[in-house]
């Protein structure tokens, strides 16, 4: 099947409200890349034909936040017989922390993997994305760096494509479960688990910050969402951390995060506090005592 591809770069600063947009309209055929390493983003669609794409990028400009879109026309090309997926694989690099690492699904057949280490997968075209995001690295690296072990209950609270609790999973972590108010989210989610060989290995399912976490207590609870849900519902959030639990916050700008800080000293007196940024992202993690 012949395809055609429209690109164009856009700010990265602007690449969240860009995707929001494209989330929100429910367009068809657009997706969003983004390189984190590289401080690079693209809106690329796939058509199939170039009066079609032209057509389509016409009427999406206009909706783009402003300031997302530099002057300019956008990048065409036609795909010829390829896969359309193809046309991702420029950029979308392996990367790892520790010893897990996440791995373009192209590459099964050729990433090597040390002994003891693990992957996971990833397919662009189950919007699985590549786990560059600030948001999504400052997760994984706090849960390779508390040493999980088969011991280890885990919660992803927002779970989005369920990439953080999946790692969890490929870490050994027992018990893993991962919620998000969006059914989609948790449609996909489970697709990703089906490709890494994790069916049935994490308990997705739809929820919120009241209702995910059963009633029960983790060990650790990732939650990659924004700042001020973060701050709304930090009583919750503490509330489902176990005793010598860790909670992991991500998804707050770093502009933000001492506000968030805040919050939860005011509400977790006495847990052990630390942060990170990296770009114009950061975390938080607290530590909860035994």
């Amino acid at each position: 099947m012949e395809l055609f591809e429209i690109k164009i770069e856009v700010p990265a600063a602007a690449a969240d409200a860009v995707d929001d947009v494209l989330l929100e309209l429910g367009v068809e055929g657009w997706s969003l890349l983004e390189d984190a390493i590289a401080k690079q983003a693209w809106i690329v669609g796939v058509f199939p034909d170039a009066a079609e794409a032209r057509a389509r990028w016409a009427e999406l400009r206009p909706l783009l936040p402003a300031g997302a879109v530099p002057p300019g026309e956008p990048a065409e090309r036609a795909l010829g017989d390829r896969d359309w997926r193809d046309s991702y694989k420029a950029h979308f690099k392996a990367w790892r922390f520790g010893r897990l690492h996440w791995v373009p699904v192209w590459e099964r057949g050729t990433h090597v993997l040390p002994d003891g280490d693990a992957a996971i997968w990833l397919d662009p075209g189950l919007a699985f994305g590549t786990g560059n995001h600030e948001t999504t690295r400052l997760c994984v690296e706090r849960l390779v760096g508390l040493g999980v072990n088969p011991a280890t209950r885990v919660a992803d609270a927002g779970c989005g494509s369920g990439i953080l609790a999946l790692s969890a999973a490929r870490l050994g972590c027992g018990r893993v479960i991962g919620f998000d108010n969006d059914p989609e989210a948790v449609r996909v989610s489970g697709e990703n688990a089906a490709l890494n060989g994790l069916a049935g290995r994490v308990e997705f399912a739809t929820g919120d910050l009241v209702s995910g976490f059963q009633g029960q207590q983790w060990d650790v609870v990732l939650a990659n969402i924004l700042a001020n849900v973060l701050i709304q519902f930090a009583r919750e959030l503490a509330a489902a951390v176990a005793p010598g639990g860790a909670l992991v916050l991500s998804g707050i700008l770093a502009s933000e995060n001492a506000r968030v800080r805040e919050a939860f000293a005011a509400i977790a007196p006495g847990w052990r506090m630390s942060w990170r940024e990296m770009g114009e992202w950061s975390d938080v993690l607290l530590l909860r005592p035994a």
